[in-house]
């Protein structure tokens, strides 16, 4: 039976394009619950333990539209696989790390596999899948996401106390070895629109943030007037500039500069910036209180954020369904206000006695804020773009969030640093309570920003299906393509 022939059933197309994403997604929150005992195995400073993040982010944020541009000139599965590939053997070259500059380059590596994963993974679905069972496969896929997002820590914590850090990242290979063979049976190999490659583009815009990040990092310790630390911030904004100006003129721009023109478009990449600026470098210094100041095990702090972390998952899908009604603005600005809110509560309450009980409360209200935020956050993105700009818009909005990520681990921890603040019980909290208000201070910012948002209430014309084919469109390239090659028909 040839390759066209072939019948494969819609749930292995599904678990063929999400196993991968859930690896991706896994990993990049998993190492949150590990970073304690990586300092201790390690000998790493809080300068090389943000680097632990900060290098798989980066990379990924670099990589991740050149990644879907590829994917569209030489086949998307083609990407996929090779992302896959990537990624599975960084991770075991994390894993086999005996100092921190192997497990920096390594993770590096990792955030360039992540790139060729995760733009094109709902993508590559959305084509495999008939139409009329589109939306309930891209449900499932955005199931399995919140999924990977939810038990991170949690998993993480579980297979630091039970093994070692070095068996979180281990634990990729089998799934990469399983997943490679997965997406040759049951996806498509489609292309896209054959435009150049903005590789200056992708130089520029890489380079230019690592060279901010990296003079936030250094800050403290090289002195904020250091030449080290003034030239590369200097270095880094000229070269981002030097981003915006190319971006004007290139005629295959890896971002189209023209989409910001776009009300909704520009006012949710604000809030997506700001929101992972304030939110995940607040995380990252939290995770590291439960266990350093707290005595919590990794496992036990995994599951003393559960109430942060699995609340998007119940409410992330209830804003979904009502945001047409509501519309999108007035969720995202209440779960914004929320997550405010809630690291203003912590702050308050952050001390070295503080019982985990009186925590509870603010961790579910930064967790269902955050549910009230995603969703509609990709639903303004896309609200005005044509269907072409989807994979652009879709793909901008993850970058900026990346950033965003980095930028917010750098900047609080530099506040931390700054404040006199040590990895030990006694020298943490003084120092961490300025770093979450900050935290803090750029989620009201985002939350500002997201008052420029459209209402965004549904039209008349606007249906599920319709709504499920567009976020399939924003995932890193069209649903659908021209064929590399014959492929197998997926069927019910």
């Amino acid at each position: 039976m040839t390759t066209s022939q072939r019948r494969i059933p819609v749930w292995l197309a599904v678990v063929a394009a999400s196993l991968p994403m859930f690896m991706a997604t896994l990993d990049n929150l998993v190492i949150t619950n590990a970073l304690p005992a990586m300092r201790a195995d390690l000998g790493a400073s809080i300068e090389e333990l943000q680097w632990y993040v900060n290098a798989f982010t980066l990379a990924f944020a670099t990589f991740i539209l050149a990644a879907a541009a590829l994917g569209d000139r030489i086949g998307r599965r083609t990407v996929f696989l090779a992302g896959i590939l990537v990624f599975t053997a960084a991770s075991a070259l994390v894993a086999l790390s005996t100092e921190s500059w192997m497990v920096i380059a390594s993770r590096a590596v990792q955030g360039v596999g992540a790139a060729g994963i995760m733009p094109l993974s709902l993508t590559l679905l959305a084509g495999a899948v008939p139409p009329r069972l589109r939306p309930a496969a891209i449900g499932i896929w955005g199931g399995v996401a919140g999924l990977g997002v939810a038990l991170g820590p949690l998993i993480g914590g579980a297979v630091v106390e039970g093994w070692n850090w070095q068996a979180i990242f281990w634990l990729n290979v089998p799934i990469g070895i399983v997943a490679i063979p997965l997406a040759v049976l049951a996806l498509p190999n489609t292309l896209g629109a054959r435009l150049r490659i903005d590789l200056p583009g992708v130089a520029l815009a890489g380079l230019g943030v690592l060279g901010i990040v990296f003079g936030i990092v250094r800050g403290n310790d090289a002195g904020w007037d250091s030449l080290e630390v003034v030239g590369s911030l200097a270095v880094g904004t000229a070269l981002l500039a030097a981003f915006l100006l190319w971006e004007r003129r290139a005629s295959a721009p890896l971002l189209p500069l023209r989409l910001f023109r776009d009300r909704s478009f520009s006012a949710a990449n604000v809030v997506g910036f700001a929101f992972s600026f304030g939110m995940f470098g607040a995380v990252f210094l939290l995770i590291q209180f439960l266990q350093v100041v707290q005595g919590a095990s990794a496992l036990e702090a995994g599951v003393q954020t559960m109430p942060w972390t699995l609340a998007p998952m119940v409410v992330a899908p209830l804003a979904g369904f009502v945001a047409p009604r509501v519309g999108t603005r007035t969720l995202i600005v209440a779960g914004l206000a929320l997550q405010t809110v809630a690291l203003v509560w912590i702050a308050a309450t952050m001390s070295p006695e503080v019982a985990y009980s009186v925590l509870v409360a603010p961790f579910l209200l930064a967790g269902v804020g955050m549910g009230l935020v995603f969703a509609p956050m990709s639903t303004a993105v896309l609200a005005n773009m044509g269907e072409d700009d989807h994979a652009k818009a879709s793909a901008t909005n993850s970058t900026l969030r990346e950033v965003g990520v980095a930028l917010g681990i750098a900047a609080l921890t530099a506040v931390f640093t700054g404040a006199g603040g040590e990895l030990t019980p006694t020298g943490y909290v003084d120092a961490a309570v300025p770093a979450v208000l900050a935290g803090a201070a750029a989620l009201a910012v985002a939350l500002v920003g997201a008052l420029f948002l459209p209402a965004g209430r549904a039209t008349a014309a606007t249906s599920p299906a319709a709504d499920a084919t567009a976020s399939a469109g924003g995932a890193g390239g069209e649903a659908s393509g021209r064929p590399v090659d014959r492929e197998p028909t997926p069927v019910a």
